[in-house]
């Protein structure tokens, strides 16, 4: 490296995962505010699941028409929360697949992964594990659960 190359600091980076819900609403809005107090910028996951490809059988599903599908709902999500002011480098990331492998993924190399809680009762997340459950447990950075009646839980 020469003397006129100019070190530069690595990019501080926030993963949010985000679906529609309230909660994943309430992370957004808490990973931008970290982020703008971090000065990281802020990665938003929206990850989607086609029925065909879980391996269950049924009718024919055009992927076309869920990945469009999936396009709408990020950018109504985006829209609902920023309006038309979104934080400078935001960076939007729309990923086929199961949402806790996914944010799991995107957590190599993040600073933060911050997820929302749903809050399913106890039998319910016994059986099905929860995308915020399984994220805890098995990122490689710390993560946030945010509930949106609550302040944020460290959850690592």
């Amino acid at each position: 490296m020469g003397s006129s190359d100019p070190v530069r600091e690595p990019v501080r980076r926030v993963v949010v995962g985000v679906d529609g819900s309230p909660t994943s609403h309430a992370a957004l809005r808490w990973a931008a505010g970290y982020a703008r107090e971090t000065g990281a910028v802020v990665e938003v996951v929206y990850a989607w699941d086609t029925p065909s490809s879980a391996g269950w059988t049924g009718p024919a599903i055009d992927p076309e028409f869920d990945l469009e599908q999936a396009h709408e709902r990020f950018a109504a999500e985006l829209q609902s929360v920023f309006g038309d002011e979104r934080p400078a480098g935001l960076r939007e990331v729309l990923v086929e697949g199961d949402p806790s492998e996914v944010l799991i993924r995107a957590s190599e190399g993040a600073d933060l992964v911050v997820v929302g809680r749903r809050g399913r009762g106890g039998f319910a997340r016994a059986m099905l594990g929860s995308v915020s459950q399984r994220v805890a447990q098995h990122a490689a950075c710390p993560v946030v659960v945010v509930r949106p009646e609550q302040t944020p839980d460290a959850v690592r």
